[in-house]
């Protein structure tokens, strides 16, 4: 699936309306699921994304909303969709669903893609899609990420791909499989029609561009579109000075006993070619920080869609312009039966290697390392209101790193995730527990003449009830790094404080640990690395930090020889 320039096709203002009509589907889809969703995860987290694909299996449009670690999902999905169903057996109707990292083309089971084909005269046009992450599919704990799962069969439900509607007609079956091996099966069932939802809008919207443009002028529009976009960014690699560039960097650990899991990247640039190889990457762990290959792929075009082009349309352009290589059986290039379900700590520390290879040839467009994987927090029990069980999943941000210009953002999601940090007053109207603090954490954000952005802390206790808390960090053992001599931020903790006063420390990755009505559990997730050397912060940016309360006396004198003004 090559993407070639065109010479021929829509004059460009016909392609530049028709691409805004298609961006303007992929958008409105992406509203309606998560308007449409049960889980806080989705209406409020916004876990998911939309997208049309071409007849070929291409992407062409990706809802500006859109998770960038999903690509890797809808590419793998259609990918199998292609290869198992001939077009003869694809119908108008079809809604096409599948989940599995190993034969169904996803990156982790909570993420479940749907595809629907649309036809116009009777001809394949292409396909929407969605996927949505689900709080919870089954496995050994509630919300199928906790640390020390070993295998993909303790993850949850694994879906190949399989047709869930024919020709319009819901599989009844097929769906109760799903929801009975699943907890919180309203919430579930209410997320999945939600997706259904919003690919019969986007279906129907896709075959409004259809009729007022001609169904030839939308497919030239999809060439044209990738063709585009694949030419803009050969254009930007080739800006890059010609070079090896290599880094390398240590995951703290596999939740499963595994310390320390490098990985290794070489990016060779000759001209606008990109090769980017994991080779020295670690072999595949015991524990669920693996990903397969095309979470990697993913990973890659992200970053270089964030340092070279920022602006350029996300589809498969970038991905034809590069090359991603990896050794099969690595963490970085899973294979069965590896356990993928917290591949997003993984898919991060990908993004940061990358960008320290780059940081030499790009200075300018550099960052501080992250928080590194935006710390995972779960709550599960039964809520003492309705007798009902919850599943309470997110993931919190942290510090972004330091740039060239500017200091780095403070308690963001970061890099491939982009979702939001889900608001106190949904957490505690839609769940038994009770939000004791929220806020930055001091001294995390890595000192630099820019800083890095600080980290959150969160202080939740369950209400009238004992509960079960798991957690999953990153950046727990190894800071986020700074650049051009930055200092690192600080690293993230997991804790609990007892009733009776006593604080315990918990593991980086864990799962399912008993939480007493009156205990807390304590998230505190990682700062992020500065930029440059500290000594070159302006006087006046100081005196800020100092009125900001971000920052104590001894971390300003430490770092920047500083001393706070004597109180009036």
């Amino acid at each position: 699936m090559s993407a070639e320039t065109k010479t021929t096709g829509p004059d460009p203002i016909t392609t530049e309306i028709v691409f805004n009509a298609l961006q303007s589907v992929a958008d409105e889809s992406f509203v309606a699921l998560m308007k449409s969703a049960y889980s806080t995860n989705i209406k409020e987290r916004h876990d998911h994304s939309t997208a049309i694909v071409d007849r070929n299996g291409r992407l062409v449009v990706q809802a500006s909303g859109s998770i960038p670690i999903h690509l890797a999902s809808m590419l793998g999905l259609m990918q199998k969709l292609l290869e198992k169903y001939p077009v003869s057996e694809i119908h108008e109707g079809d809604v096409f669903c599948a989940n599995d990292p190993h034969v169904g083309g996803g990156t982790h089971l909570p993420d479940v893609n749907l595809a629907m084909p649309v036809f116009s005269d009777g001809e394949l046009v292409g396909f929407v899609c969605n996927i949505a992450h689900h709080a919870d599919v089954g496995g050994m704990s509630p919300g199928s990420m906790a640390g020390g799962m070993t295998s993909i069969y303790q993850e949850g439900l694994r879906i190949p791909l399989i047709k869930l509607f024919r020709r319009g007609v819901l599989d009844q079956d097929l769906f109760d499989l799903i929801l009975l091996n699943v907890r919180v099966v309203e919430e579930r069932r209410g997320d999945y029609n939600a997706q259904f939802a919003a690919l019969r809008l986007a279906h129907r919207r896709l075959l409004e561009i259809v009729g007022r443009n001609g169904r030839e002028t939308v497919e030239a529009v999809f060439d044209g579109i990738i063709s585009r976009t694949h030419a803009r960014m050969k254009e930007s690699i080739a800006a890059i000075p010609d070079g090896i560039y290599s880094f390398e960097d240590f995951m703290d650990n596999d939740g499963a006993g595994l310390d320390d899991i490098k990985i290794a990247v070489t990016i060779t640039i000759d001209g606008d070619s990109a090769v980017f190889d994991f080779t020295g990457t670690q072999e595949q762990v015991p524990g669920n920080v693996n990903i397969p290959l095309n979470g990697t792929i993913a990973a890659v075009c992200y970053v270089l869609k964030a340092m070279l082009d920022p602006e350029i349309p996300n589809n498969h352009g970038v991905i034809d312009a590069v090359t991603v290589t990896a050794p099969p059986g690595t963490v970085v290039s899973c294979v069965e039966p590896a356990s993928v379900a917290s591949r997003a700590h993984t898919s991060q520390r990908i993004v940061d290697v990358v960008i320290g290879a780059l940081a030499d040839a790009l200075p300018d467009k550099a960052v501080g390392a992250a928080n590194g994987a935006n710390s995972m927090a779960i709550f599960a029990g039964t809520d003492p209101r309705s007798g009902r069980p919850y599943v309470y999943l997110e993931t919190l941000g942290g510090g972004f790193g330091g740039r060239n210009d500017r200091d780095g953002k403070d308690g963001v999601q970061v890099h491939i995730t982009n979702t939001s940090n889900l608001p106190v007053e949904a957490i505690e109207m839609e769940y038994p527990l009770l939000v004791e603090a929220y806020g930055l954490i001091e001294d995390s954000g890595g000192a630099g003449t820019w800083r890095g952005g600080a980290g959150l802390r969160r202080v939740v206790t369950p209400v009238g009830h004992d509960c079960v808390f798991t957690g999953i960090g990153e950046r727990f053992r190894h800071q986020p790094w700074g650049v051009f001599g930055g200092k690192p931020g600080r690293s993230g903790h997991f804790s609990v404080r007892t009733k009776e006063g006593e604080t315990k420390d918990m593991p980086t990755k864990f799962g399912d640990a008993p939480l007493r009505q009156g205990d807390s559990a304590i998230v505190e997730t990682p700062g992020s690395g500065g930029y440059g050397p500290p000594e070159q912060r302006p006087a006046e940016t100081l005196a800020e930090d100092w009125n900001s309360g971000k920052f104590s006396a001894g971390f300003m004198r430490e770092h920047y020889g500083w001393e706070a003004p004597p109180s009036d």
